[in-house]
Order: structure tokens, then sequence, then C-alpha cells
């Protein structure tokens, strides 16, 4: 008994995004289990041209000359049966897009585990590293959960913290968990194999939720104070991004995208919320409830992102207004 105990799990990794591709790769580079299968959403079209596209875990996979397998859910018994011929021990699981039915967690001898990008039970759900900036927490992680039916719900096997910074992105933040999730997984791994990963019940009270991103969110509201913009902007890039709608120009209507910028001075008199105060250091200001926000790239509709002074000189510049602030130097031709 002690030697079959021995042999190598066999383990099916389940994940789609680049997020998950991520844990995959730390998985297949620590070599302490035998990968058996992979499964992923299945491909979908991406981008302008609509282009049917392999996610980024099955392109590992494929590299990796591992079998992929992707039903679109398993609601289909012949692919809960295909997946328990593969006679798992383990399933490790990373933000494959799909809640797991119970005849699927059933399946392996070990159970499964899951990568979560925050600290559980705060922000269960599809969204918690930009929901996490976006309420100006201080501080985010990742959880190796042992998962069950309900919706991040299982015991905590390890935790790590990680702070987040003023200048943290969705993007930022995602690349650093993404890495940490990889880690901490083959950390979990190495604890089972010597019998010291311990399960520790959620306290379900603390519970929060993340729930999945709408573009709606994008919307400014400058009304806010210039922290709370901020935080938004910053949680929500680079999708769905940040907007809003601009009456600065003659005769229209602009819908601007802003990239996360920084806080700025202190509101000019008079200054209203949304007004756009001009360009300083290359940056757009624009006014909060409180406080200015220097925004750095800007991109109208149907256009290509502008730093400060391209936004001045194609826009700014034609407009009228004493809270218009011009910079120097004048744009080219002035």
């Amino acid at each position: 008994m002690a030697e079959r105990e021995k042999r190598r799990l066999k383990v099916v990794f389940m994940g789609t995004p680049d997020f998950a591709a991520v844990s995959l790769r730390h998985l297949l580079d620590w070599g302490g289990c035998d990968v058996v299968g992979v499964y992923c959403q299945p491909d979908r079209p991406c981008g302008r041209g609509q282009v049917c596209t392999p996610p980024p875990v099955k392109l590992l996979a494929m590299e990796a000359r591992l079998p992929v397998f992707q039903p679109l859910n398993f609601k289909e018994q012949a692919d809960v049966d295909q997946l328990a011929a593969l006679e798992p021990d383990l399933l490790l699981v990373a933000a494959y897009g799909l809640i797991l039915p119970q005849s699927v967690l059933d399946i392996p001898r070990l159970g499964a585990f899951n990568v979560h990008a925050s600290l559980l039970p705060e922000y269960r759900g599809a969204a918690p590293i930009q929901r996490a900036i976006m309420d100006g927490r201080p501080v985010t992680g990742i959880t190796i959960m042992h998962m069950e039916a309900g919706l991040d719900t299982g015991d905590i096997l390890l935790q790590r913290s990680r702070a987040i910074g003023i200048m943290d992105t969705a993007q930022t933040l995602h690349d650093e968990l993404a890495e940490m999730g990889g880690k901490l997984l083959v950390d979990a791994l190495e604890k089972m194999g010597q019998g010291r990963l311990v399960r520790i019940p959620q306290d379900h009270a603390r519970a929060t939720y993340a729930a999945k991103l709408s573009k709606e969110e994008g919307r400014i509201d400058w009304n806010q104070p210039v922290l709370t913009v901020h935080n938004r902007i910053r949680g929500l890039f680079p999708w769905p991004g940040s907007w809003f709608d601009w009456d600065g120009m003659p005769g229209k209507t602009l819908r601007l995208t802003v990239h996360p910028g920084t806080i700025g001075d202190p509101l000019p008199e008079g200054a209203q919320p949304g007004e756009i105060h001009g360009v300083a250091d290359e940056n757009v200001l624009i006014a909060c409830a409180d406080r200015l926000y220097a925004v750095p790239v800007i991109k109208p509709a149907n256009s290509k992102p502008l730093r400060g002074r391209e936004f001045y000189c194609g826009y700014l510049s034609r407009c009228s207004g004493d809270h218009l602030l011009k910079p120097e130097p004048a744009c080219p031709g002035e």
C-alpha cells in the first residue's frame, strides 16, 4: 500500500485565459506530477476580424503535447465519462470559466484544487482582482482552495498576500498574482506530498462577492472624489476601460476613453466636475469633486490613443473657455 501511495500523481488541469496558463506553466516546469489531460473553454471569435482563436491554455498544452479537451459544459454525460476515463487523482483548476458540477468534483480520488485571485472568503466570484482595486483595498492575494460545489466556498489550503500599490492596475496586479498563483499551486502539491497540507474552513460570515464586470461600469462619474475615480479607472484597465461623454467640442459630443493617471492639484476656482482644464506635463487635467485628475493618455472615439499635447492640439485648441489652460510650447504651426 505504501508503494502504491508513492506513485506519481495523475492530474487534470482546467483553465482557459493567460492567468491559468501561468499556473499550467509552473506545473509543467515543476514536473512533480503527470498531467494526463488539459481542459479549457472552446475556441471563440476574437478581435475585430472575429477570428476563432485558441485560448492561451490550449496553446501551451499543445506546445507541451498534452491532450486537450474543450467541452461546452459538463451537462452531457459523455463529457463526464471522458474525464472519468482519464482516472485523475486530482483536478487543478484556475480561471476555467465554468462552475464544476458535483459529478465532476466526485471523479478525482483526492478532489480538486482551485487557484483564486483573492484572500478568500473576500471577493468570491468572477472579478476579484478588479473589484479589490475598485474598492480601494490595500491588500489582496492568492488562495489555493479545495473545491466544492458552491462558488468559491471550499476549504482554504494555502494563502499568500500582496499589497496593492496606488498605481497598480488590473493588468499589473493580474500579472503578478498569476505568477504568485502558479508558485503557490506547486507549493500546495509539495506540501500535500509531505502530508503537511491543512484544510481550513472559510468564515462564510466574512464572504464578499466580486461580480462579473460590465462595459457600462466603465462610465466615469467625475462628481466622485478623485481617489474614488482613480481606483475605478485603474481597476477597469485595460478591460472594459473607463470613459465619459465630453461636450467640449462645438456642436458635438465625444466619447473619451482614459488611461489610469495620477491625482493632481486642488481644483481651480469655479471648476466643475467633468471639465477639462487643459494640459500640464503631457497630462490632460480633468476636474473631479475635490481635485484635478491627470490623465496621460486619452482616446477619442474612432481615433488612436493620444498623449496630452496631442489631445490639446487636435481637440482642446479648437475649444473656447477660460478654464482651458493653454500649454507651452504651443502646437506646431501656431
